[in-house]
C-alpha cells in the first residue's frame, strides 16, 4: 500500500473560521481503472456546501495496473491517494482508507462528531446532497447510517438505495421474479421495498454502499467492512452489524444523487455477476444458516447457484453495451 502525497486542491470547499469547525467528513472513493469517473465524482463532491466542516477525500486505487494513479494525482491533487498493489474488492479497498481514518481521528469527542462517506466513483452528488444527509444525522442521534435517493440516468429510482435484509423468503421472491411482477405487494417486496413511497424518509434495513454516510463512533463499535465480500453484500452485512448494536439506518430522499450504475464494473460483467450471487450465499451463511435447518440451507444454495447460472447464460446472449452486472 502506498500513500501518494498531494497538494491542497483549489476544488476543496472553502471553510470559515477554524474556531467554529465541527468534525470532518472523510469521503472514500475506490477506483478501479475508471480515473475519469473518479475525478468527476471528486469534482461533484467538492462542490458540497459545508460551512462548518472539513471534507477530506481519500481515493483508493484498487490495483488498477494502468495509469490511474498518475492521472488521479494530477486531476485530484487535494485528495489523499492510496495505491494498493492488488485489487482487494470494494470492502478491502475501502478498509485501506478506513484504517487510516480511524488512526487519524484523536479523541472520542472528535469521533462522535466525525463521519465517513463511502462513495462509488460512478455517483455524482449535488451540492446539497451531503449537507442534507449530515443535517439528518445531526437530528437523529441513534442513526448510524443514512443514504440518499439515488437516481439512475433514466430518472428512475436505483432500487438498491433502500433495502430489507435478504431473508430466505425475500430472496425467494426476488429470485423467482415475483417481487418484480407484484411491485406494490409488501408480501413480495420486502427486499427492494418497492411498495413504499420513494419520496418518504424511512427507516430501512440497509442503504447501498454507493453512497453510505456513517458515524465514525458507530464504526468504532462494529468494526470495518467484512472483506470476505469482494463485491456486493458488504453494505448489507455492515448495516446488519450496526443494527445488531441498536443503531438505526435511514433512507432520506430529501438528498438526491445520480448513480451511473454499472459503469465501474460492466467491463467485468461475468466476474461481477459471480460476485453478486456469491455475496448472497455469504450473507445467508453468515447471518441465517446457523439458525436454519440444513434442508432449507441446501435449497437456498441450490437456488442461488441456479439463478446465477441462468443470469450468466442470459448475459452471454446480450451485446457488449447491454451486459448486466447484477
Amino acid at each position: 500500500m502506498v500513500h501518494v502525497p498531494s497538494e491542497p486542491s483549489d476544488a476543496t470547499p472553502r471553510q470559515p473560521d477554524a474556531a467554529r469547525r465541527r468534525g470532518p467528513v472523510y469521503a472514500v472513493i475506490v477506483n478501479y481503472r475508471t480515473p475519469d469517473l473518479t475525478a468527476a465524482a471528486v469534482r461533484h463532491l467538492s462542490a458540497s456546501v459545508l460551512p462548518d466542516r472539513d471534507l477530506i477525500v481519500y481515493i483508493v486505487d484498487n490495483g488498477s495496473g494502468d495509469d490511474s494513479v498518475e492521472r488521479l494525482r494530477a486531476s485530484c491533487p487535494g485528495a489523499i491517494l492510496i495505491a494498493s498493489p492488488r485489487n482487494l474488492g470494494f470492502a478491502g479497498g475501502n478498509n485501506l482508507a478506513l484504517r487510516d481514518v480511524l488512526a487519524t481521528v484523536p479523541g472520542s469527542a472528535d469521533r462522535q462528531d466525525s463521519f465517513v462517506l463511502l462513495l462509488n466513483s460512478d455517483v455524482e452528488v449535488e451540492p446539497e446532497t451531503l449537507p442534507r444527509c449530515l443535517a439528518f444525522l445531526d437530528t437523529h442521534p441513534q442513526a448510524a447510517v443514512v443514504g440518499p435517493r439515488l437516481l439512475l440516468p433514466d430518472g428512475s429510482l436505483d432500487l438498491a438505495c433502500r433495502r430489507g435484509f435478504p431473508t430466505p423468503a425475500r430472496a425467494f421472491w426476488k429470485l423467482t421474479g415475483l417481487a418484480r411482477r407484484f411491485p406494490d405487494n409488501p408480501r413480495f417486496t420486502g427486499y427492494n421495498l418497492t411498495h413504499l413511497d420513494e419520496m418518504e424518509t424511512t427507516e430501512v434495513d440497509s442503504v447501498v454502499g454507493a453512497f453510505m454516510l456513517v458515524r465514525l463512533s458507530a464504526i468504532d463499535q462494529v468494526g470495518l467492512l467484512d472483506d470476505t465480500f469482494f463485491m456486493y453484500g458488504e453494505d448489507l452485512d455492515w448495516a446488519w452489524r450496526f443494527k445488531a448494536r441498536d443503531w438505526r439506518v435511514y433512507y432520506h430522499p430529501e438528498a438526491t444523487a445520480l448513480h451511473l450504475k454499472g459503469a465501474t464494473s460492466r467491463r467485468q460483467s461475468y466476474h461481477m455477476l459471480y460476485e453478486f450471487y456469491r455475496s448472497m450465499w455469504l450473507f445467508h451463511r453468515k447471518h441465517y444458516a446457523p439458525r436454519t435447518n440444513r434442508l432449507l440451507n441446501w435449497l437456498v444454495f441450490a437456488g442461488i447457484v441456479a439463478r446465477g447460472g441462468i443470469a450468466m447464460a442470459s448475459n452471454a446472449l446480450r451485446p457488449a453495451h447491454a451486459k448486466r452486472v447484477a
